[in-house]
C-alpha cells in the first residue's frame, strides 16, 4: 500500500526484504532480496534510493544504521525503531514525556513474577519485551498458579508484567510528522480486538471531542519527542472517566488507519510518502463515517462480487491464508461525516 501510494505520487519504488515473493515487491520497480544483516546489499540499496523508509518495526536497528551510514536520508530514524522494539524502553520513554501507561514491572526470570504480580494487584499480562505482535508473546496471569504456565507460554524471554486495566474502550491516533516538524493527525478510531488481533476500527469513536483532542495532543507530543518523520500510531485504553492510558506505539502506518484512504481527504499511506519526501502534509479531514473490517485467515478468501456499493476491498497479495494472518480489509463508508 505504501508502494502503491508512492507510485501514484510519481516515485519509483525499491523494496528491500529477505522474502522472495513479498507483496510489496510485486508492485515495485525493483526488489532487493537479501538478509537484514547483509551490509553490502543494504548499502547498495540505500545508494540507489533518494530516501528510505520502514514499514515494519522488527527490522534490526543495525540495518537502519548501515543505511544511515551511506548518507541516504532514512525516515523514521533509529530512535523511533529502537524505542518501539523493547516494551520496557517504550513504556519508560512514554512516561518520561508525560504519557501515562499501565503500571508495570520488568521481568528477567520466573522468580521475579510472584512479587511483581502481588504489587500489581494479583492480576496482569506478561508480555515479551521484544518481538511481540498481534497478541503473540503474551500470557494472562490471574493468580500465582498461572505463573509457571505463563512463563513457558512466553518462552522464558525477558518480559514486562503489566497491571490489568479496566478500560471502557480502545482507540488509536494515527499521526504524521514531516522533516520540517509539521504534524497532522486523523480522528481516532475505536478499535475492537478479537484474540489479540484487531478485528474492526470504527470512526467516529463515540468519545467526546475533549478526549479525542487530548489523545491527538499526546500523539503529537510523542512524534515531536522522538524526532519521528513519517506516520506513527499510538494506541490507548480509554477509562470510564475519559482518562487515557497508552498501550503501545508503532513507528509506521498502522492497521487501525487502513480506513483513511477511503474516508479522508488524505490517507495514511500517501501522507507517509509526503512526510518522508519533505512535501507539505495533506489534509486529514474525514469526509465519511467509516468502519474497517479485517479479513483474517480464511476470511480473506472473499468473493469481490459480494461487496456492497459502499464497501472497498483491499487484499494484500499474500499467497497463503493462515489462521491469524491478516489477508486484507474492507472499508465501509457509512455515510457523510456526522460529528
Amino acid at each position: 500500500m505504501l508502494a502503491s501510494a508512492a507510485s501514484q505520487l510519481g516515485f519509483d519504488v525499491h523494496v528491500f526484504c529477505p522474502e522472495d515473493d513479498a507483496p510489496a515487491a510485486r508492485v515495485a520497480m525493483k526488489h532487493w532480496q537479501a538478509d537484514y544483516d547483509d551490509d553490502d546489499a543494504l548499502s547498495g540499496f540505500a545508494r540507489a534510493c533518494d530516501v528510505v523508509t520502514l514499514e515494519f518495526e522488527n527490522i534490526p536497528v543495525s540495518a537502519v544504521e548501515a543505511i544511515a551510514a551511506t548518507g541516504t536520508p532514512l525516515h523514521p530514524g533509529a530512535k523511533s525503531l529502537a524505542v518501539s522494539q523493547d516494551r520496557a524502553d517504550e513504556k519508560a520513554f512514554l512516561n518520561s514525556i508525560g504519557i501515562a501507561t499501565a503500571d508495570y514491572r520488568t521481568i528477567d526470570a520466573e522468580t521475579d513474577i510472584a512479587a511483581a504480580l502481588s504489587t500489581l494487584g494479583g492480576k496482569g499480562v506478561l508480555k515479551t519485551r521484544r518481538d511481540g505482535y498481534d497478541g503473540k508473546g503474551q500470557a494472562w496471569l490471574k493468580a500465582e498458579s498461572d505463573i509457571s504456565v505463563g512463563w513457558q507460554a512466553v518462552g522464558g524471554a525477558p518480559c514486562v508484567l503489566e497491571a490489568a486495566v479496566a478500560f471502557e474502550r480502545e482507540i488509536s491516533v494515527i499521526v504524521a510528522r514531516s522533516s520540517s516538524g509539521e504534524t497532522a493527525s486523523w480522528a481516532p478510531p475505536r478499535n475492537v480486538h478479537e484474540e489479540g488481533i484487531l478485528a474492526r476500527s470504527i470512526v467516529p469513536s463515540g468519545l467526546s471531542l475533549e478526549v479525542e483532542v487530548e489523545a491527538r495532543r499526546q500523539a503529537v507530543s510523542l512524534v515531536d519527542a522522538l524526532g519521528h518523520v513519517g506516520v506513527l500510531a499510538l494506541e490507548f485504553f480509554v477509562m470510564a472517566d475519559g482518562s487515557l492510558i497508552a498501550n503501545e506505539f508503532a513507528p509506521r502506518v498502522h492497521n487501525s488507519g487502513h480506513w483513511t484512504p477511503e474516508a479522508c481527504q488524505t490517507g495514511q499511506f500517501e501522507q507517509h510518502i509526503r512526510a518522508i519526501a519533505g512535501w507539505k502534509l495533506g489534509d486529514t479531514h474525514r469526509l465519511f463515517d467509516a468502519e474497517m473490517l479485517n479479513l483474517i485467515g480464511k476470511a480473506g478468501l472473499i468473493d469481490p462480487a459480494m461487496l456492497a456499493p459502499n464497501e472497498t476491498l483491499t487484499l494484500y497479495g499474500k499467497r497463503e491464508a493462515r489462521a491469524g494472518r491478516k489477508m486484507g480489509h474492507i472499508t465501509t463508508r457509512l455515510g457523510p461525516r456526522k460529528d
